[in-house]
């Protein structure tokens, strides 16, 4: 191997029986890719033109929903390029690149949550104030925030993990999230504490938010009038949804990848093929069916 990082090549050794299945692998990954970018391209499309849909609400769950094609695009092109090759290997360089997009894009998911439970913290709790506190800039803000935090956290852990010295070319997986830790000779306990400050940074304390803003909303309309536990169940139930989703894959990113629990080869496999399925595809339908204005809109533009 080359001394030079850049010219240090990675073994992706999460693949099974590639050879043998291949053609099958990148057909079944390449029709749900397309899949992720149509679904939530159409939803994101229909917010954009409907001027009905230019609420913040809707303006969050349109950037949720990009998030989600972000994400994709993450790891499904890397994906169908390996299923393609004789070899699984990805460039040092450009793996840290794939692990710095993949959790400045998962960061960013649930800083969007969180701005969402609290948009509608003020709608159903302060409804009055709600246009004076929600206003354009507001929320243009709140949307910068959530792209921006995460992008410089995790910069910094990215360029702590690409200075380290690398012993170890062969990664359990089949993209580059935390495990790239394991390539290093040592363990760094400067890039350990880190990496705990950004996750209570951009994953537990938003979701702490999360939390005690919709057991806030749900004890306050259980006490209030039918409306308001109507527009309470409407529109807070599909982000608990994608909340408990998107942390179950998460806590399988930390505690299966972090811990190194020892499970069968074709089970890791399985399971992180779902982890880069099941959110990017969950989202658009949780929203397209569970919120009436979009729905609505849907039918509408399948109906034509």
């Amino acid at each position: 191997m080359d001394d030079k990082l850049n010219d240090t090549y990675i073994t992706l050794g999460g693949y099974v029986e590639v050879e043998k299945y291949r053609y099958i692998y990148f057909a079944n990954i390449f029709i749900i890719y397309v899949l992720i970018l149509c679904c939530n391209s159409i939803i994101v499309s229909l917010i954009v033109v409907h001027k009905n849909l230019h609420d913040p609400m809707y303006i969050f769950i349109a950037a949720l929903l990009t998030n989600s094609v972000l994400f994709s695009t993450a790891i499904y092109p890397k994906l169908l390029i390996d299923f393609l090759s004789e070899k699984q290997i990805i460039s040092h360089t450009m793996c840290h690149f794939q692990y710095f997009i993949f959790y400045t894009v998962g960061g960013a998911e649930f800083l969007l949550l969180s701005a969402m439970a609290h948009d509608r913290y003020v709608s159903i709790i302060q409804p009055l104030q709600y246009h004076n506190i929600m206003r354009k800039t507001t929320v243009c803000l709140l949307l910068v925030m959530a792209w921006l935090v995460p992008f410089c956290l995790v910069a910094g852990s990215t360029v702590l993990s690409s200075k380290e010295k690398v012993c170890n070319f062969t990664l359990n997986g089949i993209f580059c999230n935390n495990s790239v830790y394991k390539l290093h000779c040592v363990a760094s306990r400067t890039l350990s504490v880190y990496g705990v400050i950004v996750l209570l940074s951009i994953v537990f304390l938003p979701m702490i938010y999360v939390v005690f803003t919709y057991a806030r909303i749900l004890i306050i309309s259980y006490f209030s009038c039918k409306t308001i536990k109507s527009k309470a169940a409407q529109t807070c139930l599909p982000h608990l949804l994608v909340l408990l989703s998107f942390s179950l894959f998460c806590a399988y990113d930390i505690i299966v990848l972090r811990l190194e629990i020892n499970i069968s080869k074709m089970t890791r496999f399985l399971m992180t093929l779902q982890m880069a399925l099941y959110n990017c595809l969950f989202n658009p339908i949780i929203y397209g069916l569970k919120l009436n204005k979009i729905s609505k809109h849907l039918k509408k533009l399948f109906v034509k």
